[in-house]
């Protein structure tokens, strides 16, 4: 049994309606039938890495990488009593098929939600809900409060993939007219990672689509203290450029 590829088409039925929801930046949540649903870490970790990958997993790897101390014995009993932690949810969370799991398919993520907005905004498909909901969807970090070393790739994919697609929302609003909410998103990138340039840029063409030369110049002066303390080097000819029009 394998899992859809398309992020696109794990998102549906949208958060509101969908009767398990799965939360994972931020923070975890489950909930089920709108009820938030309590979970022990062990299962926590499970569904969430279960939920982190869009094919179905080989049970040995899950319990291998989840209980990478304990034996394989040892694991795979721990993967069992996980598994039947989260059955007692009353939903089915995690479907099994011989030797592998996944992700029910009517477990609504709002990591894919995001990255399907991200990927609308990136390629020119975006609707007008993307336009309204984009900055809370793009706007957190994957599971923040986690340490686990499996999950440091996925959330460095994350952060790469929201900066680009927030960048490029808050150039989409400057078109459409919609400044304050173009500088949310534009704020939001700036906010995640303040040492990326390109991201001060998007905020100093809202502040002048604004007419607030002030304020981008603030910024523009901001962006290069920031690169030159923190690393010692100077903003590109780009950030000159840009005020220079």
């Amino acid at each position: 049994m394998s899992v859809v590829a398309d992020p696109q088409e794990r998102t549906t039925p949208p958060a509101a309606q969908a009767p398990i929801s799965l939360s994972l930046v931020n923070a975890f949540e489950l909930r089920c039938d709108g009820q938030v649903v309590d979970l022990p870490l062990s299962a926590q970790r499970l569904l969430a890495f279960v939920a982190l990958h869009e094919h179905a997993l080989q049970r040995a790897y899950v319990a291998g990488t989840l209980w990478i101390d304990a034996s394989d014995q040892r694991a795979a009993a721990s993967l069992r009593s996980s598994l039947w932690r989260l059955n007692r949810a009353g939903h089915v969370l995690v479907e099994t098929a011989g030797t592998r799991l996944r992700l029910a398919p009517d477990v609504h993520v709002d990591l894919w939600h995001a990255l399907a907005v991200a990927d609308r905004l990136l390629h020119g498909s975006e609707d007008a809900a993307d336009l309204v909901a984009g900055e809370a969807a793009l706007g957190g970090e994957l599971l923040p409060d986690w340490y686990d070393d499996w999950l440091l790739f996925e959330r460095e994919r994350f952060r790469q993939v929201s900066l680009h697609a927030l960048e490029a929302l808050a150039e989409l609003l400057v078109r459409a007219g919609e400044l304050p909410r173009a500088l949310e998103a534009a704020l939001s990138a700036v906010r995640s990672e303040p040492l990326r340039e390109s991201a001060h840029r998007v905020l100093i063409r809202v502040h002048l689509a604004e007419g607030n030369r002030a304020e981008a110049l603030r910024q523009c002066e901001l962006c290069r203290r920031l690169l030159r303390e923190r690393l010692g080097i100077d903003p590109s000819p780009q950030l000159d450029a840009l005020l220079a029009e």
